[in-house]
């Protein structure tokens, strides 16, 4: 049976997904457990894009010692030196370089010949092989290119060092017998230690079946993201494509090397750190994904779960049972139920999460695995802010306009700061005292605001994740709290954090 790698690019093409910003310790969470999953490659990032990113990649680049590490680059020196640099502490590095094939990109974006799209390739290709032993190779816009063009692009990388050649779907395009026969000519095109590996996007809902396809066509590796997370409609979604492969293996002919058992926790914690629900009616993951409500289909589970059920709930991590944490709870069985949920926290974080916990349950009956997600997600994406907040006052009604007293403390030195600040309503008063604080009147902007109980009941979490512009750059920010005032101010001071360590 033939063994597919799967090459995760969740922390990298799943981050331009409207919405999400992985910071740091996000990424190195999620690594972590990606790396726990089984993931053969992990694309970590984009390490020329920002410093941040450069950082984060080098991070996660630190703490995965089995699955190799990717650092995309565009066809430029100063990119794959940067790619380079980030993986310098990678157990198995690899830089994934990539040019635009198609004519419409090579005319309209790149503005340059294919005589000079292959110079490029050729020269680029060198030189990340001159710094790394591994190189991947995608001609962006694949299934646009003329074929022949193609072939000759592919080659020419080949020829250069590539270790790995990817086709992309970057637009979603591609029909299955279309892109099947594409990976053929491909695959017959390269020597065969040249890996050929596929990356769809799902804007026709092919994502999936076309990965799958590209398997029997000569594919060996398939490029996914957890959720089917991504630019625009997403990527193939892992859960779906290492499902499929697992199901269907003995027809397909091939398999993964993913530990199935962990696909739930996987797909959890990477839904609860990019603040994205995944739908109930989503395959593999989805809350209704084994769920039966049809009178016909429950008699037949009751006699046998296979007359409906194709996978075995439990062998994509099902099995366990939910644990109810409150106020009498330790922290010893606080920091087991972090651990089980993916998190790795380090001695201090338990700590400072295991606080925020004991203040919430006073405040709830019981605290459920959602309310822990949101607790830890608040604290990672506030952990190194250069304020956090100690007090606040607000004083409003429906004939006075609001008024808003906060205390921020500077992380750094201590220092507590206080400002007043009127606005029109306590939410938006608050924000306006936290911007006199932290120097952003005039140059920041709420873009976003979005409300949400974490579970059900009076006494619910509320998750507040708000947006602020600063020009054309964008910051994202949660707070969670039973009181929305707060969460409200908590996730935007987040926000404010993260843009004053942009400057």
């Amino acid at each position: 049976m033939k063994q597919i790698r799967i090459l995760d690019t969740t922390l990298r093409d799943g981050e331009q997904t409207p919405g999400i910003h992985w910071g740091k310790t996000q990424k190195v969470e999620l690594a972590r457990q990606l790396e726990k999953l089984g993931v053969d490659v992990i694309e970590a990032g984009f390490p020329a894009s920002s410093a941040g990113d450069a950082e984060a990649v080098a991070a996660v680049a630190e703490v995965c010692r089995t699955a190799v590490v990717c650092a995309l680059a565009r066809m430029r020196r100063e990119d794959i030196d940067e790619a380079a640099k980030a993986l310098q502490s990678a157990a198995h590095p690899r830089i994934h370089i990539f040019l635009a094939c198609s004519d419409i990109h090579l005319e309209r974006k790149l503005h340059i010949t294919r005589e000079e799209a292959l110079r490029r390739i050729r020269d680029g290709v060198a030189y990340a092989r001159s710094l790394c032993a591994d190189v991947q190779f995608s001609p962006e816009d694949a299934t646009r290119a003329d074929p022949d063009f193609l072939l000759e692009a592919v080659k020419t990388a080949a020829d250069a060092g590539a270790s790995t050649v990817n086709v992309p779907d970057t637009v979603g395009y591609a029909m299955t017998e279309e892109f099947a026969a594409l990976i053929r000519r491909v695959r017959a095109a390269l020597p065969d230690e040249v890996a050929v590996s596929v990356h769809c996007h799902d804007d026709l809902g092919m994502a999936v079946a076309n990965s799958i396809a590209a398997v029997g066509a000569g594919a060996v590796q398939i490029e996914t993201a957890i959720n089917g997370l991504g630019e625009r409609a997403g990527n193939a979604a892992l859960e779906e494509v290492v499902m499929a492969l697992s199901v269907r293996g003995k027809y397909l002919g091939a398999g993964t090397g993913i530990r199935t058992e962990e696909i739930v926790r996987t797909s959890r914690l990477a839904s609860s750190l990019a603040g994205i629900p995944v739908s109930v009616t989503k395959a593999v993951v989805g809350a209704n994904a084994f769920a039966h409500e049809s009178g016909i289909h429950q008699h037949g589970i009751m006699a046998d779960r296979s007359t409906y059920e194709i996978m075995d709930p439990a062998s994509i991590g099902l099995s366990e049972s939910t644990i109810l944490l409150g106020k009498l709870s330790g922290r010893h069985a606080f920091a087991e139920r972090v651990t089980h949920l993916g998190y790795s926290l380090d001695d201090a974080a338990t700590d400072a999460t295991f606080a925020r916990f004991k203040e919430i349950a006073d405040r709830k009956s019981n605290v459920t695995d959602d309310d822990i997600h949101a607790i830890v997600n608040e604290y990672l994406d506030g952990v190194s802010g250069e304020y956090r907040l100690e007090h606040f006052q607000i004083q409003s009604g429906n004939h006075i306009d609001a008024m808003a007293l906060v205390t921020l403390r500077k992380t750094s030195d201590g220092m507590v700061k206080t400002e007043a600040a009127p606005g029109g309503g306590p939410i938006d008063a608050s924000f306006n005292a936290v911007n006199r604080i932290a120097g952003g009147e005039g140059q920041l902007r709420l873009a976003a605001y979005d409300i949400h109980a974490v579970t059900e009941g009076a006494d619910a979490l509320g998750e507040v994740k708000v947006r602020v512009t600063c020009g054309e750059s964008s910051y994202t920010g949660r707070g969670v709290s039973t009181d929305i005032i707060k969460a409200s101010l908590k996730a935007y001071l987040n926000a404010v954090n993260k843009w004053l360590a942009s400057r």
